[in-house]
């Protein structure tokens, strides 16, 4: 079994003029993401996240548990041709992602609460996913949609990214119909930036990224929308 490799992850609030500023001066010394696919570099993302019925996951994180796991389903620009299901783990500001790619009839049936029988599934993930579906009842809770343009940099494989156009699908779990209906969770002009690195952020993005005043916020994309569809 590989030994899990965590990272750090840093997140902060930023209106569009800091934001633009940010995605600027960046640009100038890092990569631009390959999933882009848009003129403006950004790609779609969507995801289905799922929880019990009361709401652990999302309770978790709202009082701050130090160590914590959630499981969502994730496909890019709608395509149906390469979906992920992922369970992301939090360790106090240390991140875990375990992901594995999967069909979309896979994904029909998970989302529909359909398995095959524990000890006929070989892939860790979906035997994890499937038993906690068995043992908790997981479910469908909120699809969470938003545009990203993220920057990428060698050294410690470091990521930033820019998620803008949050949107929360209240009572929604067709992963794959581009017309669900979705409110916004954010105020008007207000971008979620994302760093998330090894062990270290080289000095000179350090320098750029601390240009712009700003605090880390616990911001969580998820609680975001699971507050926004009890609204």
């Amino acid at each position: 079994m590989d030994k899990k490799q965590y990272r750090h992850e840093l997140k902060f609030i930023l209106n569009s003029k800091q934001a633009q500023v940010l995605k600027h001066r960046l640009s100038l010394l890092m990569q631009v993401d390959a999933n882009s696919v848009n003129k403006d570099h950004t790609y779609f993302i969507r995801s289905l996240y799922f929880d019990d019925i009361y709401d652990t996951a999302y309770y978790e994180k709202v009082d701050g548990l130090e160590k914590r796991a959630k499981y969502r389903i994730r496909l890019y620009n709608l395509d149906d041709s390469y979906i992920r299901l992922e369970r992301k783990e939090k360790n106090r500001d240390l991140t875990y992602k375990k992901q594995t790619v999967i069909t979309r009839e896979q994904c029909e049936d998970f989302i529909a609460g359909k398995f095959p029988p524990l000890e006929e599934i070989e892939d860790e993930l979906i035997k994890d996913f499937a038993l906690k579906q068995k043992l908790n009842n997981i479910k469908p809770s909120v699809i969470v949609d938003y545009e990203r343009l993220a920057y990428t940099y060698p050294v410690e494989d470091v990521r930033v990214t820019f998620d803008e156009n949050i949107k929360s699908g209240r009572f929604q779990s067709d992963l794959f119909d581009p017309d669900i209906l979705t409110f916004d969770t954010l105020e008007p002009g207000e971008v979620v930036m994302e760093v998330k690195y090894n062990n270290y952020i080289p000095i000179h993005l350090v320098q750029v990224i601390t240009t712009i005043p700003m605090i880390s916020q616990a911001v969580s994309k998820f609680a975001l929308c699971c507050e926004k569809k009890e609204v």
